[in-house]
């Protein structure tokens, strides 16, 4: 089920598992129902190849035709044992410390995604910014417990309160939450009005998010216990700021450098001036070096982005463009003539050196 063979290091177990499981998630398939079952399945195996105890019971008992557990095992998107192997996936999409969900008495809200755009100048620079998001917050009535007032949870009779339930599989006994209460260990016999039973009421939530200077486009920022409201008392998801970064007129970004191509005139490029550029901070100064090319380069240190993390800042590159005089009047067509008559070899000697290996070529040798 994972494709790894029985001689697999735990390492490599975990890295198959988090692979399919990304491969498999409903947030990649939309809720196709195949790759559900497929996903429960992927589940069941990592639980019992991740325990030394199981594996070996497994190794000596198990079947080997490579379907150890067709038919499924059912149970929600948590997996068995508390849900941890998605603790493992949430880690590695998003670089953050997942939330444990089992199935004690409260339940843990879900995290939310916001999606926020930032320009290139507030990404160097750091800026607050207030979101405003429709969340699901605790019930105001019941307190989140869900049932009308004066009344009180039942014991699930399915699982007897314990949030789960035991189905055997052969010489396997295998742990999943209770279809009933959801992992609650109670049932609602008499719901909150206001609520449904839920626990729960759509709000709007307004926040302020600091983003620091040198953000990039695709990155996430976490905002703990501002997602969805939890029940029974458990905590609230995060929320989670994913980061777009707008594209700009005058710059591009490359990490941490920023690229800015600036036109210059004819007699600029040739016998070098000082020009006002933009940066990211502000009109800077540039010298043009005497002779420069269209596509030379020059550097101003430190006008760049900041490293999100506060080690470096970047620098800014500007690509000189020479322009090619347009629309000439009389005169200044005149005076370009008599340049053109005043220079020689050393003038442009790009040119000279292309005329000798013309004078050189001989077609078919």
């Amino acid at each position: 089920m994972l494709g790894v063979p029985r001689s697999a290091t735990q390492d490599e177990l975990r890295k198959a598992y988090l692979k399919l499981a990304h491969k498999y998630h409903p947030d990649k398939t939309g809720g196709d129902k195949e790759a559900e079952d497929k996903l429960k399945e992927i589940n069941a195996a990592y639980d019992i190849l991740k325990s030394p105890e199981k594996r070996t019971q497994y190794d000596q008992f198990g079947s080997t035709d490579g379907q150890p557990f067709a038919g499924g095992f059912g149970g929600d998107f948590g997996g068995m044992g508390g849900g941890a192997p998605f603790e493992d996936l949430f880690d590695m999409l998003f670089g953050g410390q997942g939330k444990r969900r089992g199935s004690g008495r409260g339940q843990a809200g879900a995290d939310l995604e916001y999606r926020l755009r930032v320009t290139l100048e507030e990404a160097a620079l750091g800026v607050k910014k207030t979101v405003t998001f429709a969340r699901q917050e605790t019930c105001s009535d019941c307190q989140g417990a869900g049932g009308a007032k004066g009344s009180a949870p039942e014991t699930c009779r399915q699982c007897g309160g314990a949030g789960q339930v035991r189905a055997a599989h052969g010489i396997f006994s295998v742990t999943r939450t209770c279809p009933v209460c959801q992992g609650s260990g109670r049932v609602i016999s008499n719901p909150c009005r206001s609520c449904s039973g839920s626990g729960q009421v759509k709000g709007r939530r307004e926040l302020q998010i600091d983003v620091p200077p040198g953000v990039d486009d695709g990155q996430r920022l976490r905002a703990a216990g501002e997602g969805e409201g939890g029940r029974l008392g458990g905590p609230r998801g995060d929320l989670i700021i994913a980061i777009q970064v707008e594209r700009h007129a005058l710059f591009e970004r490359d990490g941490s450098t920023i690229l800015c191509e600036v036109p210059v005139t004819f007699s600029q490029a040739a016998i070098g001036a000082s020009v006002k550029v933009p940066t990211l901070f502000g009109m800077d100064e540039l010298r043009i070096p005497a002779g420069a090319k269209t596509g030379a380069q020059v550097t101003l240190r430190g006008k760049g982005m900041p490293d999100v993390r506060g080690y470096r800042q970047g620098d800014q590159i500007v690509v000189l463009r020479v322009e090619t005089p347009a629309r000439l009047t009389r005169r200044q067509k005149e005076l370009l003539e008599e340049f053109d008559h005043e220079s020689d070899a050393r003038t442009y000697p790009g040119c000279d050196e292309f005329a000798k290996k013309v004078r050189q070529y001989r077609p078919g040798t």
